[in-house]
This record gives C-alpha cells, sequence and structure tokens, in this order.
C-alpha cells in the first residue's frame, strides 16, 4: 500500500469518528469541536495512533486556510435584521472588550508565569477572542435558545471579535521579536488593518457579489468553485495590500448573507458542510501537534490563568464595556458567562511558535489549558447558567424547517433560481404577459430577503430571484426571455 493510500485512510478514519463523536457531544454536552481535537491527540504520537505530527509551519497554513472558510461561512449565517439592535453592544464587545481582556490576562499572565510583560499581554491578546461554534454546539445540544437579543448579540460578538485578537496577536509578537513599536506606530498598524479591512471586505464583497449575479455559468456546481475562488481572493489580497484579512473575509461573508444572489441555498448548505469541514481539519490538526506528555510542567499555571480569565478578566470587561447598556446584570452575567475559548487562541498560539518567540512552548501549552479549562468549565454549565438567571427558552419543536426540492430520475422537471438584472424588460412586468411557456411554474420570489407567492398579476422587479419548476427548455427559454430582452433594451 503506498503512502498516499495510508495518509487517505487515516484521514477519512477521522473524519468519520470525528462526526460519530456528535452523539456523543449531544449526550455528555461537552463541545463539540473539543472531541475533534481530542481526537486528533488521540491519532497523534503521544497516542494510540502513533502519528508523529510537530510541524507548526504547516499547521499554521492549515489553520489560515480553515480560518478562512469557517470566518466567511459565520459570516454567511448572520442576518443583519437580527443582529441590528444590538450591534453597538456587540461591536463594543469586539473590540474594546477583547482589549480589556486581553490586558487584564496579560498582566496576570507575566506575573504567574514570571514572563515580561510583553510576554504577558502576547498570551492575553491569544486568549482574548471567544469561540461561536463552541457557544452554540452546546446550546444547540441542550436544545436551549436564549431570551430578547443574547443569542444574536453573542452570535455577533463571537464571528467579529476574532480580527481584534489576531490584530493584538500580530502586534505583540513583533514586539516580542525584537521590533521597535511606538504608541503611534501601534495606532497605526491597527488603524491600517482595520481600515483596509473593513474597505476591502465591503468593496471586494460586492464586486464579487455582482459579478456571480451578472455572470452565467453553464453549470450550478460552478457558481461554488467561483465563490470559493472569490473567499480566498478577498482575503489575500486584502493581507497583501496591509489590512486584516480575516476582518474582510467575516464582512464580505455577512454582505453575501445578507444579499440576494443566484443559487443562494445551494451556497449557504454548501457553506454550511464546508465550515463543518473546516472546523474538523482545523481541530484534528491542532490535536495532532498538541503532544500530551509535555503538557504537565504546564498544567497548574494553565489552568489558574484560565480561572482568571473566567471569572475575573472576562466579566470586568463584559461589565466595563456594556456599563451604559441597557441590558440587564443577569444578562450581562450570562454574557460574561458564554466566553468560550475555540479554535482562534490555539491557531494563534502557533504564531510565537512559528515567529520564535522566546518561550514560546511555555505560551502555546499555556493557551491549550486555557482553552480546554474554558471548554470544561464554561461549556457544560452555559445551559445551567442560562437557566439559573432566568434567561433561556426551550426550542419550539414545531419549528417550520426549510425544504429543498430533489428532482428525481425518472423525471425531466427540474428547479432553477435566476435573478432578475436592472434593465430587464421582465421588470414591472406581470407574470401573465411574460409570455412563458403553460408548463412552466414560477412557484417563488424572493425578494429583499421576504418570499412571495406568485400569481398571474404578480409584478417583476429587478434584483428578485425566481424560483421556477419545469422542463430544462422551458427554463433555458425563460432564462433566454429575461437575457435577451437585457440586449434589447
Amino acid at each position: 500500500m503506498d503512502n498516499l493510500s495510508v495518509v487517505l485512510l487515516i484521514f477519512s478514519l477521522m473524519l468519520i469518528l470525528s462526526i460519530f463523536s456528535s452523539k456523543i457531544s449531544s449526550k455528555i454536552g461537552l463541545p463539540l469541536i473539543l472531541l475533534f481535537m481530542v481526537i486528533g491527540m488521540l491519532w497523534g504520537s503521544d497516542g494510540p495512533g502513533g502519528i508523529y505530527f510537530d510541524d507548526p509551519y504547516l499547521a499554521q497554513y492549515i489553520s489560515t486556510v480553515a480560518l478562512i472558510f469557517i470566518l466567511f461561512s459565520g459570516g454567511l449565517d448572520t442576518e443583519y435584521k437580527a443582529i441590528r439592535p444590538v450591534l453597538k453592544e456587540g461591536i463594543l464587545l469586539s473590540t474594546i472588550g477583547v482589549a480589556i481582556t486581553a490586558l487584564i490576562t496579560g498582566l496576570f499572565a507575566s506575573i504567574i508565569f514570571k514572563l515580561p510583560l510583553k510576554a504577558g499581554l502576547l498570551i492575553g491578546s491569544i486568549v482574548s477572542s471567544t469561540d461561536a461554534a463552541a457557544v452554540f454546539s452546546v446550546l444547540r445540544s441542550k436544545k436551549i435558545s436564549l431570551k430578547g437579543n443574547l443569542k444574536p448579540l453573542l452570535e455577533l460578538e463571537s464571528g467579529s471579535n476574532d480580527p481584534m485578537a489576531i490584530l493584538l496577536t500580530m502586534a505583540f509578537t513583533m514586539i516580542n521579536t525584537g521590533g521597535n513599536m511606538t504608541g503611534w506606530g501601534f495606532f497605526l498598524f491597527f488603524t491600517q488593518q482595520i481600515l483596509l479591512g473593513l474597505i476591502c471586505g465591503f468593496i471586494l464583497g460586492k464586486l464579487s457579489l455582482r459579478v456571480i449575479n451578472r455572470l452565467t455559468l453553464d453549470y450550478e456546481g460552478l457558481y461554488l468553485v467561483l465563490i470559493i475562488a472569490f473567499t480566498i481572493l478577498i482575503y489575500s489580497v486584502t493581507s497583501v495590500l496591509g489590512g486584516n484579512g480575516y476582518l474582510a473575509i467575516y464582512l464580505s461573508g455577512v454582505i453575501f448573507g445578507n444579499s440576494n444572489f443566484i443559487h443562494k441555498r445551494s451556497v449557504l448548505k454548501f457553506y454550511e458542510g464546508l465550515g463543518w469541514l473546516m472546523q474538523i481539519v482545523l481541530f484534528l490538526t491542532l490535536g495532532l501537534l498538541v503532544f500530551p506528555s509535555r503538557m504537565p510542567p504546564f498544567a497548574f499555571n494553565g489552568i489558574l490563568l484560565s480561572l482568571v480569565l473566567i471569572f475575573f478578566s472576562r466579566p470586568i470587561a463584559v461589565f466595563a464595556t456594556l456599563l451604559f447598556s441597557k441590558l440587564s446584570t443577569k444578562e450581562k452575567t450570562l454574557i460574561s458567562w458564554v466566553g468560550l475559548r475555540g479554535s482562534v487562541p490555539i491557531v494563534l498560539g502557533i504564531i510565537p511558535l512559528v515567529s520564535n518567540v522566546n518561550n514560546a512552548d511555555t505560551i502555546f501549552n499555556t493557551v491549550f489549558f486555557v482553552v480546554l479549562t474554558s471548554f470544561i468549565i464554561q461549556g457544560t454549565t452555559i445551559p445551567f447558567m442560562a437557566k439559573k438567571l432566568n434567561l433561556q427558552n426551550s426550542f419550539k419543536q414545531d419549528r417550520k424547517q426549510e425544504m429543498s426540492f430533489e428532482p428525481k430520475n425518472h423525471t425531466e422537471n427540474t428547479i432553477f433560481e435566476m435573478i432578475v438584472p436592472e434593465k430587464s424588460f421582465a421588470h414591472g412586468k406581470e407574470i401573465l404577459n411574460l409570455g412563458i411557456p403553460d408548463k412552466l411554474l414560477i412557484i417563488l420570489i424572493t425578494r429583499d430577503k421576504e418570499y412571495i407567492v406568485p400569481y398571474g398579476r404578480t409584478i417583476i422587479q429587478s434584483g428578485d430571484i425566481i424560483t421556477a419548476l419545469g422542463e430544462k427548455k422551458d427554463i433555458d427559454f425563460l432564462q433566454g426571455l429575461i437575457e435577451s430582452k437585457i440586449l434589447d433594451s
């Protein structure tokens, strides 16, 4: 058996075990991504699998690619209407809140580990962001939802605070590797990263969306490939220009998720699966990189720092940041508790290793214990805290589920989505005046994220996404009709 076959065999088994572990997660209430990492450790050099993996550079490359798609997927799931009421609080938590958490935790880290302040602040920066996937995997497994605007607020904070943690980590890595960064230089670095990240994310996200809606491809699958290419392009262009690629990719995901574009349902489902795949690959890689035999010397201080973060740094940051918010004390308390650390801190913990920072091993192993302790203490008690604070709602079992059409082999009918472009002849016309074939049915119109059940007198507007059902030749006729009228107008 050749080496490639062995690698593929092991990788497939790890994926299958990771997916099966979701059943264990739902039973015991531990975040699913923690089990992914445990599986990686079991396959690692100190586990039964015996795979020796000690390459932080390769781990960083894998982690970067995984984070790109995880953040874009998170952006796709962020509904602007839901987060708009808590936009101010979410932005404050994901910026000032992260900075306060990093500062307090960094000060304690330098004392606990007897490290220079700059090294302590690097540790604080690495563990300053929270993990949305970890939080909501626990809530879903226990069928717990939160009252009011808590869920969208936590979703916004967790999805948008990674760029700030990454910025802080990059800055303090530069300082710890001998770079001379003044207060003014620090300000300029942050300003450049944030502004370019926002500008590139917005402009490239809008341009990508425009190209997708205007481009006519013969195969639906190519739209998915095109969006993957744009995802990578947005991150890489922003990074090359000196901006924060992670911020840009999250913002572009939000733009896509809150806009109409062709084959949107297919893209959302595809990215949901891709996001999970990237989470699994990321945590399996990080699990392989961990050497449990090297951990004991760091266990006590790592757990101590984690307790400081959970019971001191995070609550102070939340209450200070939300001092003038209308949220109640109970809501702020729950927000403080729902501060799970996840993939990003461990990924950021690799940066000191590849940057040859002094005490890099101490930093990485400490971060591992912080994440592990956060999973065990907070991850298992979030439902309890939500219930104790009377901030939970039980999920309704009769919720409407999204349904998709799956054509069978014996029928020639197919379902297709097409967007009505600007200046289309169809704009302003009633459906019955379009001259479409009798056997073709326009079954749904999506307009500004609202669903319209059409009838003959329904007026088509530019930007509408038309969902049609019929034979392929009739679908092609409708699409050609709309596009030919663009040329004639």
